[in-house]
């Protein structure tokens, strides 16, 4: 074992005595990040080339600092995105949401379908589907200035139309014309605050956390801007906390314009996120 390898079994235990979900991954992917390698060239590491400030990245991450502030980018699908404080850090469960949608949008009979993000963040949902459906017309839209420092650098030379804006007015030019609306809105109540990860409720923005006493209350606001943006036949994709599963479906009711109102589970089986389809008049 090189010099490389054993400080990281050491930091790894150092993680895990902080409370650090994944330590071995994350030991291992600072590492990389450090020396400049991949984590599966670690063990190429000559002893003379050990980098001490690894254990400054350590101790940040012992601090609960998210990993991808430390490094500066987030993986998501196929996407390497910049990342930092100020946006929401695209989280893995969020990728099954985007795997429904790609399917749902490649099942559509249209040529160039319009596809809206909202709340769009890193920009991560957005970009990946424009990547995935390659004809696609994808917006998008973000409401914070911190966020959008991300985002503009993750969406350039990309083709997303990214725009400032309320998520609940946002694209009153697409009324009527968009075949799918997907969002990962802020879904946690404030009263969830205490029991919140460390590296969410210290670092990601509360605007893209917390939504109201039952986290719903921007959910419910964006029932009624997909039902305006959609064409007839539409699809809306919203993901939600793996605890409210059954109560958004029930948002996105018949007497309200919708149909097929659904809820699916993620990777781990858990309720993840809601859909529903735009009635036919």
């Amino acid at each position: 074992m090189n010099l490389l390898l054993a400080e990281v079994a050491q930091a790894t235990q150092r993680l895990a005595d902080a409370g650090v979900p994944s330590p071995r991954n994350d030991a291992e992917e600072l590492a990389a990040f450090v020396h400049g390698v991949k984590r599966g060239e670690l063990h190429s590491v000559k002893d003379s080339d050990f980098d001490a400030r690894y254990w400054e990245v350590i101790a940040r991450r012992e601090q609960r600092e998210p990993l991808q502030h430390i490094t500066g980018r987030a993986y998501f699908r196929y996407l390497e995105l910049q990342v930092g404080p100020g946006v929401f850090v695209p989280r893995p469960e969020t990728e099954s949401v985007v795997g429904w949608a790609i399917d749902a949008v490649r099942a559509m009979d249209v040529v160039e379908p319009c596809i809206v993000d909202l709340c769009s963040g890193s920009g991560a949902i957005a970009l990946a589907l424009a990547q995935e459906v390659p004809r696609s017309r994808v917006h998008a839209v973000e409401l914070s200035e911190d966020a959008l420092v991300w985002t503009r650098k993750n969406v350039a030379g990309s083709r997303v139309d990214l725009r400032q804006g309320d998520a609940l007015t946002a694209f009153p030019d697409l009324d009527g014309q968009v075949d799918l609306v997907i969002s990962n809105p802020p879904y946690i109540p404030l009263t969830e605050w205490e029991y919140v990860a460390p590296e969410a409720r210290d670092y990601d923005p509360e605007l893209a956390l917390f939504s109201g006493e039952d986290g719903l209350d921007l959910i419910r606001g964006l029932e009624r801007t997909a039902h305006r943006l959609l064409r007839p036949g539409g699809v809306v994709v919203i993901e939600h906390a793996d605890t409210q599963g059954g109560q958004v479906p029930w948002i996105f009711t018949e007497e309200r314009g919708w149909a097929d109102a659904a809820d699916h589970p993620d990777l781990n089986n858990r309720p993840r996120f809601a859909t529903a389809r735009k009635a036919l008049p």
